[in-house]
């Protein structure tokens, strides 16, 4: 695996630009119902790709997080704008206009809440379940601060899937991510592996930050002792020059062996290749 530079991809990674109807179908939709996503906040290579396909990321509880991350391109600060109480049924009411059949919420980090938000993603998996009761839903939440209870407040209301990401490998996550501690991440997936009375737990890693092919491996066995069934591993993309630095860029033979050997691990699903994000077609890989 050589070392890339952040100005020039590699021959293999290709991001797809896809204009037409059902892109703009879709921003018209999450613009006029005044709704957030991961895909344009954080400046997600894949946007064009989804929307094209009618999906999106939703990131609920506004656009500012309370974090700052450095491979994160989401806006950030100290003081959010309150929750606002009617977007759990403009969510419900846009996905039920994009016919989804397996819908993925995100967030923002609110640390400034006294439940993270908790009650706020159960509310928008209830409105879901209320308009659209036969598709999937996936949360991709924040660590609440490793608050079981507040946890549970999600796993109550029943997602399909539950999902928190690791980000990257244990030497690297006190430098790169911001409050987040890798052991926290491996804690709270454990307990939603206990709680969750058999919801699939899902989690993810970007690599080219400057990790170990050995430390990459090392995560693997410790998010399945945790309790995750399902993973995604995919190259990070320095969202502009003042984020964490890229590393390297690393080769599809490389996913591919990563991904064999999450399998021998027994990860039930498995999604491994340079532009894999953690939401990117998620419906297909729980299936």
């Amino acid at each position: 695996m050589e070392k890339g530079t952040k100005n020039r991809l590699p021959p293999w990674i290709r991001i797809r630009v896809n204009c037409g109807g059902a892109r703009e179908e879709v921003h018209s939709i999450l613009s006029g119902l005044k709704l957030n996503t991961v895909c344009s906040s954080a400046r997600c290579p894949n946007l064009s790709e989804c929307w094209h396909h009618r999906t999106a990321t939703f990131m609920i509880l506004g656009d500012e997080c309370t974090r700052n991350c450095k491979f994160c391109a989401v806006t950030h600060g100290p003081r959010p704008a309150p929750p606002d109480p009617d977007e759990p049924r403009r969510l419900a009411e846009a996905a039920a206009k994009m016919n989804l059949k397996f819908v993925v919420v995100t967030s923002v980090t609110r640390d400034d809440l006294p439940d993270g938000g908790a009650a706020h993603f159960a509310a928008v998996i209830r409105e879901l379940r209320g308009k659209l009761p036969e598709a999937g839903i996936e949360v991709l939440t924040p660590d609440f601060n490793g608050n079981r209870e507040h946890l549970n407040l999600v796993l109550a209301a029943r997602p399909s899937v539950f999902n928190h990401n690791v980000e990257t490998v244990e030497r690297l996550s006190a430098s790169i991510r911001n409050k987040a501690t890798y052991r926290r991440t491996l804690e709270v997936l454990r307990m939603a592996a206990e709680d969750g009375d058999g919801t699939p737990v899902k989690s993810g890693l970007m690599v080219g930050l400057g990790e170990t092919d050995g430390e990459v491996l090392q995560t693997l066995r410790d998010l399945r002792h945790a309790g995750v069934s399902i993973l995604t591993i995919g190259q990070y993309l320095p969202p502009s020059d003042a984020h964490w630095p890229l590393d390297r860029y690393v080769e599809p033979a490389v996913f591919e062996q990563w991904g064999r050997f999450a399998g021998e691990l027994g990860f039930t699903s498995v999604a491994s290749a340079p532009l894999v994000r953690s939401s990117y077609r998620a419906g297909e890989l729980v299936r």
